[in-house]
């Protein structure tokens, strides 16, 4: 059996179930997922985006799915106990692919904001549902978002009306948890109108040392004047694969920040895809990666410039030690009439040792004039001088290079506007250089 046909046998048989469980206008879209899914199937190494992950070796083992909906014998809200020092937020949690709501985190909502299960909310406002779920997300092109769409039923909804600006960070903590090796597939929509600003920080645990493998769709819609933050905080187990496709679209004026970080995984790959779709649109999209051992991190993205007078500033740096691969393909695309666009794209990758490996491809295609463009990468080695130089002063080989790459790194963090956060990740990212998996005080879980 391939490993396409285990999931259309799965979903042919359990459909009803699924529906079942689910809202109407999440399962508008199932069976036009599944259609897609049978014509395209999961990619292989043949595909140039997917040739350095082996995504149909990943789908191929027996992993267990959760489409009844039966609950998960954990409260998070007792087990999980993040202790930022400094940082309030308003804290969420998904169990799997379900939604955890807290009756607390909700009490001091400003009017009109929704923050909830995507399932619940598809019941309760299916109009907004039905204008947004699955416009951004590509069915027609990548078999794992139409995998995904096909089996969700459950995800975050996050709603502020226009005008609206919500004073807390929002913070959604994504738990793994199984017995058995297990699949969750998982949505989050986020929609901003004209003039609301919001801050998400969605974190990424796993609870047991089976083997996971998650599948993420997250669309964003950024109305005009519109500012958006999203952080992306992946701290997993070398047993768990994760997918993770974020679309963003923008109206004019609107300013968004993206900054994803995979601190500790076992196999990653993220495809991130923002739309300027108004004039003076601005994004600051950044990443970094921190691998060792045998773990895989591939991140592709994708950045269009529709229209003039927009603005785009892109940063990836990878570390990589022992046997780790990384993969970066970064696209700008600045179509006919988008003039005075601003845009730079920077890959600066790490590799620690002669075993790790580092596949870079930065592409420019720009169809207007008067533009001011410009993309590069590097993949080298710790420099020596420096190294020497340090040496010289006292300080030891080994913490001399903790200090070079600390520094090398710490430049995607820099770019966070939340300063409790930024402080808690130069701590985490210490402790990853020095071969500890950072944990939270007081969390049953990291225990």
């Amino acid at each position: 059996m391939n490993s396409e046909q285990q999931y259309i046998d799965l979903y042919n048989q359990c459909k009803e179930m699924i529906d079942r469980h689910c809202a109407p206008a999440i399962n508008a879209l199932r069976e036009e997922a599944f259609k897609h899914f049978q014509q395209l199937g999961f990619p292989d190494r043949k595909s140039e985006e997917y040739r350095y992950t082996p995504v149909c070796e990943l789908f191929k083992p027996d992993y267990g799915l959760n489409l009844n909906r039966l609950d998960i014998p954990v409260n998070p809200y007792d087990a999980f106990k993040c202790d930022v020092p400094n940082m309030s937020t308003l804290l969420y949690f998904m169990v799997n692919d379900a939604f955890q709501a807290s009756s607390s985190s909700t009490l001091h909502l400003p009017d009109g904001v929704i923050i909830s299960s995507l399932c619940e909310a598809a019941y309760k406002y299916p109009e907004l549902i039905a204008q947004y779920y699955g416009k951004l997300a590509d069915i027609s092109r990548h078999g794992v978002v139409s995998l995904n769409t096909m089996f969700v039923q459950d995800g975050l909804l996050l709603y502020i009306p226009k005008g609206v600006v919500l004073e807390k960070p929002i913070q959604l903590v994504n738990l793994l948890r199984s017995d058995v090796d297990f699949m969750v597939n998982r949505r989050v929509l986020v929609i901003l109108e004209e003039g609301a600003q919001a801050r998400l920080l969605m974190c990424d645990h796993a609870m047991d040392k089976v083997n996971f493998l998650a599948t993420q769709v997250v669309e964003v819609f950024v109305g005009a004047g519109a500012t958006f933050d999203l952080y992306e905080l992946e701290e997993t187990t070398t047993s768990t694969c994760r997918f993770g496709y974020l679309y963003v679209h923008q109206e004019a004026n609107s300013n968004v920040l993206l900054n994803g970080i995979t601190l500790h995984n076992g196999t990653t790959r993220n495809m991130t895809n923002v739309s300027l779709a108004g004039q003076g649109a601005s994004v600051n999209l950044c990443g970094m990666a921190i691998a060792d051992k045998n773990q895989h991190v591939d991140n592709h993205t994708f950045i269009e410039h529709q229209v003039s007078d927009c603005t785009s500033h892109e940063l990836f740096k990878y570390v990589l030690d022992d046997n780790a691969t990384g993969a970066f393909a970064g696209k700008i695309l600045v179509k006919e009439g988008a003039a005075r666009t601003v845009s730079e794209q920077t890959n600066r990758n790490l590799c620690t040792t002669p075993q790790a490996r580092m596949y870079t491809q930065p592409q420019l295609e720009i169809y207007a004039d008067d533009v001011k463009c410009s993309h590069g990468a590097t993949v080298g080695q710790l420099d020596e001088n420096a190294l020497f130089y340090m040496r010289q002063r006292g300080i030891s080989e080994k913490e001399a290079r903790l200090l070079l790459i600390f520094a090398f790194a710490s430049e995607v963090i820099d770019n966070i506007h939340l300063e409790a956060l930024r402080d808690r990740l130069h701590l985490l990212l210490e402790k990853r250089f020095r071969g500890e998996i950072g944990k939270c005080q007081g969390c049953s879980i990291c225990k």
